[in-house]
């Protein structure tokens, strides 16, 4: 039996959504037959379509709240609705903690933490007077779970989002919805900035228990479910999209010094 995800006539909003995975997250959602706004501060290089549609643009620089709230307070008057927040702009470049002050590290912080704060605030308040509610979903990332050397303030940011995401499901439930996706790595245009060629890429992906890199489309595919009635019941929730995460480095390690029976 196929499981179809219909959100026709819907509306959401993907935050950074202009390539990347935030592009392959608002495909996923055009697909399912939602309307799609995407805002970043520059626009897309080209339209962002999937299924013969087109997400419109919007933009917004995330860290300056009053231009957020006006900007969905635009939306909600063009569409008369909002049904789900995909808060996935962020990032950060490779810096150690030692090679910037606390001033660059704490732009980081805001970019990936407080920016999402307010898009999700300026998101309750529409979302809050509609009967059916709305689904804030939050892009984290395995960073905030483990140490992240090299990218260690926005890992600091993304554990401080997957908790912020379980008290907004707190507060606003049962109205809003809010869920945490905890991305792995996923495979994009500007993957050869982190891993390389193609063979860095393929050596990469070998580390990862599914062999390789996630798509951006099969992030958007979960996050179309979250945002779907069959997820009514998630909310706080932390859903792992990384492929079966990292192998731990002790078993190759072991592997190593200690031959399995057979070997040679």
């Amino acid at each position: 039996m196929s499981l179809t995800l219909d959100l026709s006539g819907q509306l959401a909003v993907v935050t950074g959504g202009t390539r990347g995975v935030g592009a392959g997250i608002a495909r996923a959602f055009l697909r399912a037959g939602s309307d799609v706004v995407i805002c970043a501060r520059r626009p897309p290089e080209a339209p962002v379509t999937a299924a013969g549609r087109s997400a419109r643009f919007h933009s917004v620089d995330l860290r300056e709240p009053e231009a957020v709230q006006a900007l969905f307070a635009r939306v909600a008057a063009a569409h008369g609705r909002l049904d789900c927040l995909v808060n996935n702009a962020g990032g950060t470049p490779y810096r150690l903690l030692g090679q910037a002050d606390a001033a660059r590290h704490a732009r980081v912080v805001a970019l990936n933490l407080l920016a999402p704060l307010t898009a999700s605030l300026a998101a309750y308040e529409v979302m809050r007077q509609q009967p059916a509610g709305g689904a804030v979903i939050m892009i984290g990332s395995v960073s905030g779970t483990r140490p992240s050397p090299g990218t260690a303030a926005y890992g600091a940011a993304k554990a401080g989002l997957e908790n912020l995401a379980r008290s907004m499901a707190v507060e606003w439930a049962p109205r809003i919805r809010v869920n945490t996706l905890v991305l792995g790595m996923v495979r994009t245009e500007l993957s050869a900035l982190h891993y390389g060629d193609e063979a860095g890429l393929a050596a990469v992906g070998a580390t990862v228990p599914a062999g390789r890199l996630a798509e951006p489309a099969e992030v958007g595919d979960a996050c179309v479910f979250l945002a779907s009635d069959r997820a009514a019941y998630l909310s706080g929730a932390s859903l792992l999209v990384h492929g079966g995460g990292e192998r731990p480095a002790f078993l190759d390690a072991a592997t190593a010094n200690h031959p399995t029976p057979g070997d040679p």
